[in-house]
């Protein structure tokens, strides 16, 4: 058979080739590594020609580019009469990204292609370890891991990063892991695994760029954070609690009976964010997720929509509405990315075959009054219609107090009060005010405040309606000095 034979060396110890790959190694007249930089390579059969693919990662600028023309070669140097003998570190499908791409192209062209196993990284990595893969573990390229912000697999499950092959790349990957696991999170740092310069490092995950071991051949071990700590270990209590084994309260509940608790949590968790406490938010913010993977949970169980599809939906929504972060589009300021957002959300519309909708709508009225009028205006304001400067802002309020002064019925009194309020949150939009949470704000002060005069006419051992304007006034104005 000719063609193109790719044999995998194994994790870098000679005595660990695999039979196979020792007989066709020794039968061939010559090799092309993808890089002699492995163990194995000086324990080949003697009279083997060696020819390797270095030079490429000197001369491209990235592992991209690099395993492209690795590639290319490859499938060239296959279809010679007498084929060509590739070898590549480890075994040809496990964190190898050439023998996967140069089989896939073979059998497009028709080129025979024939693989000869070779023992992973992984297996002498797990024995260094002493431990079992199963029955979860992630196993992630250390390259992938820091282009993204944070890890992207479930911390309540350990996790193997492979080919953490210097300390520059250590540091991007701690930047990485930090933003999820703490800074003293023990990890095992497992370099040349199988070989006989095999070294196991127990250290904390912000030292793993110190260590003085790190090549070509380390990865690291991340034990799980946690049990409890996954969105995915969640979802599962949450489904288990809806069983026929669980809780016989939560198996009862639908999207309808639990409308007041998911409104009962968001007023918690804006009270949490109200009073700036970071652990009442981490509390409330919980009791808000409960809500949302419930009512998932429910849906899933009557064949709506899962939660996979409640995330994609809303992670598709969020790229497609940011195309100046993930896309070409230049967009100067925060108030352009709203107008370009109110374009990309008219045009989802359309596209969806929705009939044409105002600018106002899709803004819930159920919010309170206040943030909807704030939502009314700062719309209306992204076509126009607004005040040139904020006098005519004045202008507007001085009016509408005078029209509620002139008011002579109910009716009347109730219209103009509106308008009034209508047009004070139209003068906070101006000052970049948020007249909910000013309003909420004022409401706890006076709460603080009245509970001064409550505790005072206590200490006097006095009723509060025996407490005179007078003196509580007087108590009141102490209690804004203080």
């Amino acid at each position: 058979m000719v063609g193109i034979t790719i044999v995998g060396l194994g994790p870098g110890n000679a005595g660990q080739l695999t039979r196979e790959a020792w007989e066709t190694l020794t039968k061939a007249e010559e090799v092309y590594l993808r890089t002699s930089q492995h163990p194995t390579v000086k324990d080949l059969p003697e009279g083997l020609i060696i020819n390797s693919f270095d030079a490429f990662y000197e001369q491209e600028d990235d592992f991209s580019g690099v395993y492209t023309r690795i590639i290319e070669e490859v499938l060239q140097l296959g279809q010679r009469p007498q084929g060509v003998l590739y070898a590549v570190p480890g075994h040809p499908f496990v964190a190898e990204t050439t023998a996967p791409e140069i089989v896939r192209q073979a059998q497009e062209m028709g080129i025979p292609v024939r693989i000869v196993e070779g023992l992973s990284f992984l297996e002498p990595t797990f024995t260094a370890l002493r431990i079992d893969p199963l029955p979860q573990m992630t196993v992630v390229d250390a390259l992938d891991l820091v282009s993204a912000y944070r890890p992207l697999f479930p911390p309540h499950v350990p996790a193997l990063v492979a080919q953490l092959y210097n300390r520059m790349l250590a540091g991007e990957v701690k930047i990485t892991l930090t933003a999820q696991y703490p800074d003293e999170h023990p990890v095992r740092l497992v370099h040349a695994a199988g070989t006989d310069a095999q070294v196991v490092e127990d250290i904390p995950l912000h030292q793993i760029d110190q260590s003085e071991h790190i090549g070509l051949l380390t990865s690291m071990y991340v034990p799980p954070l946690g049990e409890y700590t996954s969105f995915e270990g969640f979802q599962e209590l949450i489904a288990h609690l809806r069983s026929p084994e669980g809780c016989p309260w939560d198996r009862e509940q639908t999207h309808q009976s639990l409308r007041t608790n998911m409104l009962e949590e968001a007023f918690e968790a804006i009270t949490a964010l109200d009073d700036d406490d970071p652990a009442a938010m981490q509390e409330e913010f919980g009791d808000l997720l409960l809500q949302i993977v419930l009512q998932t949970q429910i849906a899933e169980e009557y064949g709506e929509f899962s939660m996979a599809e409640v995330i994609e939906g809303i992670h598709t929504k969020l790229v497609r509405r940011h195309p100046h972060v993930f896309a070409d589009a230049d967009l100067a300021d925060a108030e352009a990315v709203i107008k370009k957002w109110e374009q990309i959300k008219a045009q989802e519309r359309k596209d969806n075959g929705e009939e044409v909708k105002g600018l106002l709508d899709g803004i819930p009225t159920a919010m309170p009054a206040l943030s909807v009028a704030d939502n009314y205006q700062r719309r209306a304001a992204r076509v126009g219609f607004d005040w040139p400067e904020i006098e005519g802002v004045f202008d507007k309020l001085a009016e509408e107090l005078g029209e509620l002064k002139a008011a002579e019925t109910e009716d009347e009194r109730t219209e103009e009060f509106g308008d009034l309020l209508f047009a004070l949150v139209n003068l906070a939009r101006w000052w970049k005010i948020d007249a909910e949470s000013a309003l909420r704000e004022t409401n706890a002060k006076f709460r603080r405040r009245f509970a001064v005069i409550e505790q005072a006419a206590r200490e006097q051992g006095r009723h509060l309606s025996e407490l005179t304007l007078a003196e509580m006034d007087a108590i009141w104005e102490k209690s804004k000095r203080q």
